[in-house]
């Protein structure tokens, strides 16, 4: 293990956390040195998870910043929102690198923060100082930092599918609307009547209409790209299986652009970027196709008729919408290959 990066994941019973481990320990460049739980310090990690039984043979430490500092080199936190804003200060103080997960560094206003996240707000200087981690957008910026905000599910995938158009000038603006549906495995491990079996087993939820958390983000990431002001309307969908994220988008097009026009835009934005495979025209994603994978897939459909196109974007929540992209943003940290670690294929069907 000598001269590999030293990882804590600070979270490690929830689902974000367990996929963390499941994709380092499969990483040339890091060890796994600490997994860490404020609920079940003391536990060995299998007891909650049997599935890592021969894997990873570790009990579950306690949250001490200094500890963990003693033995780690970065600190990936995959916590609830207002957990990772008292803490990550910590860590940073420790002179720690870190990685968070939850939505509390994702947006730069504070007083935003507070009104959707209903949590105080982070210290301005840490809202400020953290690296927005949409490795394909802005991926430069994380290259060489010590702290990055991971983008939420949603986001990734609604942010891939919409920049490139975006930024063109391909559509307009204040007409975006987007249709989102996430598995259960969005909602966590903890249990509620929303995520029972019963309740969502053939079934089909829309849930925080025009009051989800992920609106803001969404927003201020579009704002800046394209120079000003833009508002959407967002749903959220909790959809009957256990991984994926569909985003379906629409928009009015600024002129006219046929789907094959859409997917040369697209391919020549995210040239050289592996982990976005833009579909060819008239084929859309499916969830089921990145499953399992860090791989976010965008299709199209551009009508001349009604002046809109339509965007869907699949990504696994827990790997491109969380896990896999915040050892991407590692990757990118570090100066290592974007792809190391993270070389999974597609778990089909």
């Amino acid at each position: 293990m000598e001269g590999k990066l030293r990882a804590a994941i600070v979270g490690s019973t929830g689902y974000g956390g367990v996929e963390l481990i499941r994709l380092l320990q499969n990483h040339p460049n890091v060890e796994i040195t600490s997994v860490i739980s404020s609920s079940s310090a003391g536990d060995a990690i299998e007891e909650g998870f049997p599935h890592l039984t021969g894997i990873i043979s570790r009990k579950l430490d306690g949250v001490d910043p200094a500890e963990i500092a003693g033995r780690a080199d970065v600190v990936f936190t995959a916590t609830p929102s207002g957990v990772s804003g008292k803490l990550v200060p910590q860590l940073l103080a420790e002179g720690l690198k870190v990685i968070d997960l939850s939505g509390d560094f994702r947006l730069k206003d504070g007083a935003e923060y507070e009104q959707w996240y209903k949590h105080p707000a982070p210290p301005a200087e840490l809202l400020e100082q953290a690296v927005y981690g949409l490795c394909e957008v802005f991926g430069e910026r994380a290259q060489g930092v010590d702290f990055v905000s991971n983008p939420g599910c949603y986001p990734t995938a609604t942010l891939l599918g919409l920049i490139p158009a975006l930024a063109a000038g391909w559509i307009k603006a204040d007409s975006i609307i987007i249709d989102a549906k996430s598995g259960v495995s969005g909602a966590g491990r903890g249990t509620s009547l929303m995520v029972h079996y019963a309740e969502i087993n053939e079934n089909l939820k829309a849930y925080k209409v025009n009051k989800h958390q992920h609106i803001p983000e969404i927003e201020q990431a579009l704002s800046e790209i394209a120079g000003e002001k833009v508002t959407v309307t967002f749903t959220t969908h909790l959809a009957p299986m256990t991984r994926g994220i569909m985003s379906t988008m629409y928009a009015s097009l600024n002129g006219s652009y046929s789907d094959e026009d859409f997917a040369r835009l697209y391919q020549e934005y995210y040239e050289g970027r592996p982990f976005v495979r833009v579909r060819k025209p008239g084929v859309l994603p499916a969830t089921k196709e990145v499953s399992g994978s860090n791989y976010c897939d965008i299709g199209f459909a551009a009508d001349a008729r009604t002046g809109r196109v339509t965007i869907v974007s699949v990504i696994d929540n827990v790997v491109k919408g969380a896990a896999g992209q915040a050892i991407q943003n590692l990757n990118l940290m570090m100066g290592w290959e974007e792809t190391r670690g993270l070389g999974y294929t597609p778990v089909y069907p």
